[in-house]
């Protein structure tokens, strides 16, 4: 059984938060570690940081997880996707979550995680019929996330092969809901 990983892109400036978002607590706990706990069906987590972030390495330190620095973390999302993906090249694929969906459920990841085993070339939760997060890559797609960079992610690839998607639907909103603001944090 080949690898899957799961990407926790945790480079984020937090500019609209106002403060480190990814150590705000939900349910007691830090956003950033919630989001992890759900990457738990891949076979690994490897989060992708800013290299001058330490209190947030710190605390993914403690948890466990592995870590690969961004160092052109300004350049955007797309930029973390390709360090992530260059510092795991080997796996069959990725699970990628941007490190402020707390409410993710485990089970989404899975299902993911099983289509992607199964032969699925993108593999992406739908709640209500609204795609979300995470979104799971095969390794076919390497050379594409390794050239991302910008703030649209991994978008054009999935526009790119709408045909190669399975679209999974899942009971779990949090596939949805990010935290950008305090507001959207809730005590669980």
């Amino acid at each position: 059984m080949a690898d899957i990983v799961g990407l926790l892109l945790a480079a984020g400036a937090s500019r609209r938060f106002g403060s480190p978002k990814l150590l705000a607590e939900t349910g007691g706990r830090p956003l950033v570690l919630c989001s992890a706990d759900a990457l738990s069906a891949c076979d690994s987590t490897l989060a992708v940081v800013r290299a001058e972030d330490h209190r947030l390495q710190q605390l993914l330190r403690q948890a466990g997880i592995a870590m690969v620095y961004n160092h052109n973390a300004e350049n955007g999302i797309g930029s973390s996707i390709a360090a992530g993906v260059r510092a795991s090249e080997e796996c069959a694929g990725w699970c990628i979550l941007p490190a402020d969906m707390p409410y993710l459920q485990a089970d989404t990841v899975q299902a993911i995680v099983t289509a992607l085993r199964g032969g699925a070339a993108l593999a992406a939760p739908c709640y209500r019929t609204k795609r979300g997060h995470p979104v799971g890559f095969s390794s076919r797609f390497k050379d594409e996330l390794l050239a991302l960079n910008g703030d649209l992610g991994a978008r054009t690839i999935l526009a790119s092969h709408p045909d190669q998607l399975v679209r999974l639907a899942v009971n779990d909103a949090g596939i949805l809901r990010d935290v950008d603001r305090p507001e959207a944090l809730q005590d669980t």
